[in-house]
């Protein structure tokens, strides 16, 4: 079976990875469709990532919020739920990766995409929350396919949302499979606890896992937000306590490895094949760290409590900020600093590694780190799985039991198959939700616009989140 699913993987990988040249260097088109919309939507909501920041923090820390507002979730629990899916071990395994592929360089195009990629976050979620739905009990039910179905169908094209919105459902539920967080913490778990690395101690982890994921995701959204809530920012102080530490002990070699990083973004010699090369690392890794343009954090900011569906646009922009520029970057950091970029480690390896230079105990820090980043990511994970189900097959409790538990029983799988192979599988199914979904933005970017001008414009004039104004007098609201 697992010799059958490695053998696919292949034929998936190439025809989502199919490749143009440009000054001589072979690009996926995937990845300039992503970086066009991240660029494209900088210039077309006039740099959000720098007009929204400010409203986005004081949105987080509760200023305005309404509990009449319709939703499940506080924004805040939102963009922990959204960041648990997004800060996980995309900014601990995948930098490595990138490194090892493209070398350091790779970190600093992931930086810079990760500043485009804010304004490409808005843009989705703005349109997630705009179309999202409401169930009968209040249930929120959101995300790129219901963007797709209900945001198409309003300008005339109900058939092409639908089927987009199917399409993309199908690929969420692939690309939703637990399998590259329970394999790179399986491989720190072994290596840390001297565990041989085999399909049975394998099965064992994941079955441990699923029983872990499985009494949080049962109680839904709500069970969801709440445990996210306490567990994203206590991993994150703790992995980002521990860098710190490392790059304390390695302060004098702090300049030389920014140097490093950004001349060898531009180096002709980078291991991935020159400048172009080194780009294309650096975009595939950095994507699959913030997920902009894929969806799948629309679905968790989906919930939100709002009335203006810009505003969680001006939160959730946060996430590449945090996610790419600064907990990657802390990790590349320390790579360099380090020097075990150039020792011949790959993924995992290379950060523990990194920690194992300064403390010989500092590994057992970052495994604690791992698999606190890996339950989070499949907690929130289980979430998007479980609505892309509902959109396929309908919501009732029989159907969400039957997600949870086909969901949870998928995770040994994860720690049997090869890195490699997981890597490329979740790469490949990654990038195929990316086409709906930013097929979608883009044609409904004239409607993102006015929403998010209108927002900005209001909380700028004092119609909205003004103490001193009636809600009467703010901008019509999406209920």
């Amino acid at each position: 079976m697992v010799e059958t699913l490695t053998d696919g993987i292949g034929a998936l990988s190439a025809g989502v990875f199919s490749q143009v040249a440009i000054f001589g260097t072979d690009i996926e088109l995937v990845v300039l469709l992503l970086a066009g919309a991240m660029l494209f939507f900088t210039v077309w909501l006039g740099a959000p990532q720098l007009r929204g920041i400010g409203i986005g923090l004081r949105l987080l820390r509760g200023k305005h919020d309404d509990p009449t507002a319709p939703g499940e979730v506080s924004q805040l629990q939102a963009l922990s739920t959204a960041l648990s899916g997004t800060v996980g071990l995309g900014n601990i395994a995948g930098v490595g990766i990138a490194i090892a592929m493209g070398g350091p360089g790779a970190a600093f195009w992931m930086f810079v995409i990760g500043f485009f990629a804010m304004a490409l976050k808005c843009a989705e979620v703005t349109l997630g929350l705009k179309y999202r739905e409401f169930g009968p009990d209040g249930s929120v039910r959101g995300g790129p396919m219901y963007m797709l179905k209900n945001g198409l169908k309003e300008i005339g094209l109900p058939r092409l949302g639908l089927v987009l919105g199917t399409l993309y459902a199908i690929f969420a539920m692939g690309g939703a499979l637990p399998l590259i967080q329970v394999n790179q913490s399986f491989e720190q778990v072994a290596a840390v606890g001297g565990f041989a690395i085999n399909p049975q101690n394998g099965f064992f982890y994941g079955l441990a896992l699923a029983v872990l994921i499985g009494l949080v995701i049962i109680g839904g959204v709500r069970s969801i937000a709440r445990v996210t809530g306490k567990v994203v920012p206590f991993m994150c102080a703790l992995y980002l306590g521990a860098t710190i530490v490392i790059l304390f002990a390695n302060a004098p070699a702090i300049p030389e490895a920014f140097s490093l990083i950004v001349t060898r973004a531009f180096s002709a010699d980078a291991l991935a094949g020159g400048v172009v090369g080194t780009f294309v690392v650096g975009m595939r890794r950095a994507v699959f760290s913030c997920e902009a343009g894929v969806g799948t954090a629309v679905i968790a900011h989906s919930a939100a409590k709002t009335h203006h569906p810009a505003s969680e646009g001006m939160v959730a922009l946060l996430e590449p900020m945090f996610d790419t520029m600064i907990v990657c970057m802390a990790t590349a950091l320390m790579i360099v600093v380090t020097g075990v970029y150039d020792d011949g480690y790959e993924n995992i390896a290379m950060t523990s590694a990194a920690f194992a230079s300064v403390i010989d105990w500092f590994p057992y820090v970052l495994l604690l780190a791992v698999v606190l980043f890996a339950y989070s990511t499949l907690i929130a994970w289980g979430y998007y799985f479980m609505t892309a189900w509902g959109f396929l097959f309908g919501h009732g409790r029989k159907r969400d039991w039957a997600a949870k538990i086909f969901y949870c029983l998928l995770m040994p799988l994860g720690s049997v198959l090869a890195a490699d192979a997981v890597v490329e599988l979740i790469d490949s199914l990654f990038f195929l939700m990316v086409l709906p979904n930013v097929a979608g933005c883009l044609i409904l970017a004239p409607r993102v616009r006015r929403e998010v001008n209108n927002f900005l414009a209001g909380v700028k004039a004092g119609t909205i989140y003004a103490k001193d104004v009636e809600d009467e007098t703010a901008l019509p609201r999406h209920d």
